[in-house]
């Protein structure tokens, strides 16, 4: 499918944190297999009430939408239910269609979701993301009917949709507490057995899954996609304590749904159970890509959320991907992070994941 990103910022943005949102936003579409031929940056103070993006500029994107025969225009932002529909009502008389960047992002999750947990934290989501969506649609259908004898049927489907999502809502949870009682006794289990639990962080597409499969040996999916991970994956680690007696200890290493700036709550909302476990971790590997030219903006997105879920354990802030790197821009990265508690590896290449295993080893 042929797609038009439109993204709205303040005027005041920085040009080169715009070009990063703009591209975070691109690659959001080709991680789902859409195909971006057009974009758009437009500077507003204020977004237009009814459309978001304004009239005028509207009318200029489907012209050019038509001249390119793209049929999908991706909006960065989050529209209200009524700025979708007036949107949509102006697309598609040329058979087009509009989404925001939670639908993007829903849809990117929907296709990469395999556990059934996954799935239905995903369907809950869209649920949530839904709902305002129904209401607002059902007050428009109200409107646009006002006077002629036809006012309850939009209200009529209105009201049954939402008892519909309702009932299936209340299932989705009560099916979800079991998961989350699964987990609650794993963790129980893992205390008696004394095995130490490190939680992999991250934002999304920071490798966090290759590092995971060079810790533990393990074989995980680990695609140079955003959101590439979805459910949690679990594998054990084995360090060794004692080398003169051959002795060591097992530590059980997990990864989970990678982070992302302006994450919209009901998508966070839908995987607190999950993340819920990285609370009860001993250790938290935060995994930062050292060749991000936004690395302190996304690094501030992760502790954020961190701070948020309450997990406030000691974390190993572990920058990835040195081989992309010369060694003087190496020693240029450590000078800059020396006051983190920092650990610089390859989790391609496997380089320094040893000196990685004896500061988890120190930690713990």
């Amino acid at each position: 499918m042929k797609v038009f990103l439109a993204d709205i910022i303040d005027p005041q943005t920085n040009p080169l944190e715009a070009q990063y949102r703009m591209e975070e936003l691109e690659n959001l579409v080709g991680t789902y297999g859409w195909i971006v031929v057009l974009k758009t940056i437009q500077k507003k103070q204020i977004p237009d009430y009814k459309t978001y993006i304004g009239s005028g500029k509207l009318s200029q994107i489907i012209e050019e939408m038509k001249e390119a025969w793209a049929t999908l225009l991706i909006m960065g932002n989050i529209l209200k239910p009524a700025q979708t529909y007036k949107i949509g009502e102006q697309l598609r008389k040329h058979k087009m269609k509009v989404r925001d960047r939670v639908d993007l992002i829903l849809k990117i999750f929907g296709k990469h979701a395999h556990s059934t947990e996954a799935k239905l934290q995903i369907e809950l989501a869209a649920i949530k993301h839904m709902w305002p969506r129904i209401f607002g649609m059902g007050m428009e259908l109200s409107r646009q009917w006002w006077g002629i004898g036809t006012k309850g049927i939009g209200e009529t489907n209105t009201e049954r949709m939402k008892r519909h999502l309702k009932e299936k809502q209340y299932k989705i949870k009560e099916k979800l507490k079991k998961y989350k009682k699964m987990r609650w006794l794993h963790r129980e289990r893992r205390k008696k057995v004394w095995l130490p639990v490190v939680w992999i962080v991250g934002y999304t597409n920071a490798w966090k899954s290759t590092l995971l499969n060079a810790l533990t040996a393990k074989w995980v999916l680990a695609e140079d996609k955003l959101f590439a991970t979805l459910g949690t994956n679990v594998g054990k680690m084995f360090v060794m304590t004692d080398p003169a007696m051959w002795r060591g200890k097992e530590i059980l290493l997990n990864d989970t749904i990678g982070f992302m700036r302006d994450l919209p709550p009901q998508l966070f909302e839908a995987f607190a159970s999950t993340l819920e476990d990285s609370i009860q971790s001993d250790i938290l590997l935060h995994v930062v890509d050292i060749n991000d030219p936004e690395v302190i903006v996304k690094i501030e997105v992760v502790n954020d959320i961190l701070q948020q879920i309450g997990a406030n354990q000691p974390i190993i802030y572990v920058f990835n991907k040195i081989d992309r790197v010369s060694p003087l821009e190496l020693l240029q990265y450590q000078k800059h992070f020396e006051t983190y508690n920092a650990s610089f590896i390859s989790a391609h290449s496997n380089e320094w994941l040893d000196q990685l295993k004896q500061r988890i080893t120190k930690e713990l």
